[in-house]
C-alpha cells in the first residue's frame, strides 16, 4: 500500500459490520452485496453463520476473500452470533445488519462523514425504511419520539409500536464498551432494544434524515411475533430503569402519575394538555443534518 492509499484510508474510520445468518439463502447475497459493493476503503466485514443447511454457506464462500472473518457453526441464536462477530472486531464504528436486510447506497461513506463531522456523537440512526421481498420501498418515515429514553420508560413503544430501527443504527466502539460490550443473551427477540436502553444511559441518540439501511418485511420472520417482542422490551425497560439516577426515576414516576390522572376524565383537551407536558420533557430530536 503506497502513501496515497494510506492517507486515503486514514480519512475513513474503520467500520465493523457483522451479519448473523441462519438459513437465509434467499436473501443473504443481497445483504452481502449491499455492503461490499459500496467499496468502502476501511471496512471490516464479518459473517457468523449458525450452521445453515440451505445454500447460505455456498453463497458466503463466493465472497470469502472480501471478508475479514466468517464461520459456520452452531450457536445460541442471533445475538450470540453477533457477540461472536463483535468479539473478533476492531472497528471504530460498529453496526450489524441481519441477513435479510440491506444497507443503502454509500451508507458507510455517509456514516463515516457524519461521525467525522460530529465527534461528540456517540450513536446515530438513519431514516427508517422498509422494503419488501422484491427490494421495493414500502414505507419511510418516523414521527414517534423515540429520540428520548422517557418515550420507552413510559412504555409508549407498546402503544404505537415505534422502535429504534436496528439496521440503521451505528455507534462508536467506546460507547459499546461503556455499555457492557455485549448483547444480553437473556433476550431472544429484544436484545437490540436492551442495548439501546443501555446506550441511552451514557449518550444521546442522534438522527440523520439520510437513508442508511432498510428493514425487509417478509413472511415468517421473528419480528412478526410482536407480542413476545413487546414483552421482552418491557422487561428490558424495567431492568434498565433500575440503573437510572433518582432524578430520572422521579421524572418517570410523575409522568406516569400525571397520565393516569389526566386520562381519567376522558376529555380530549385534558389529554392534549398532558401530551404538551410530555413533549416539554422529551425536548426536540437530536438531528445532525
Amino acid at each position: 500500500m503506497d502513501t496515497t492509499q494510506k492517507n486515503s484510508i486514514a480519512n475513513y474510520p474503520k467500520i465493523t459490520v457483522v451479519t448473523p445468518n441462519f438459513n437465509q439463502g434467499e436473501f443473504i447475497e443481497r445483504t452481502i452485496c449491499s455492503i461490499l459493493n459500496q467499496g468502502y476503503p476501511n471496512l471490516e466485514y464479518i459473517i457468523i453463520d449458525g450452521g445453515s443447511t440451505d445454500i447460505s454457506v455456498e453463497i458466503i464462500k463466493k465472497y470469502e476473500t472480501q471478508l475479514n472473518y466468517w464461520v459456520s457453526e452452531k450457536d445460541r441464536g442471533m445475538y450470540d452470533a453477533i457477540n461472536k462477530g463483535f468479539a473478533r472486531s476492531s472497528g471504530d464504528i460498529m453496526c450489524w445488519i441481519n441477513s435479510d436486510d440491506t444497507h443503502s447506497d454509500r451508507s458507510l461513506f455517509k456514516v463515516a462523514k457524519l461521525f467525522n463531522a460530529h465527534p461528540k456523537v456517540e450513536w446515530l440512526m438513519g431514516y427508517p425504511t422498509l422494503i419488501n421481498e422484491k427490494d421495493e420501498v414500502i414505507w419511510q418515515g418516523q414521527d414517534a419520539q423515540i429520540y428520548n429514553p422517557y418515550f420507552f420508560y413510559l412504555h409508549n413503544h407498546a402503544r404505537n409500536f415505534s422502535f429504534i430501527q436496528q439496521e440503521s443504527t451505528f455507534w462508536r466502539r467506546s460507547l459499546w464498551e461503556e455499555a457492557g460490550g455485549a448483547l444480553n443473551l437473556d433476550y431472544s427477540l429484544a436484545g437490540d432494544f436492551d442495548l439501546w436502553m443501555r446506550f441511552f444511559r451514557f449518550a444521546k441518540l442522534y438522527f440523520t434524515r439520510q437513508e442508511l439501511s432498510a428493514f425487509r418485511r417478509r413472511d415468517g420472520q421473528k419480528s412478526e411475533d410482536t407480542t413476545s417482542y413487546i414483552a421482552q422490551a418491557n422487561q428490558a425497560v424495567l431492568q434498565n430503569q433500575k440503573q437510572l439516577p433518582l432524578k430520572a426515576k422521579m421524572t418517570i414516576f410523575w409522568l406516569k402519575f400525571l397520565r393516569k390522572i389526566m386520562f381519567l376524565p376522558k376529555i380530549k383537551a385534558i389529554k392534549e394538555c398532558y401530551y404538551k407536558i410530555q413533549k416539554g420533557v422529551f425536548g426536540r430530536p437530536n438531528s445532525i443534518d
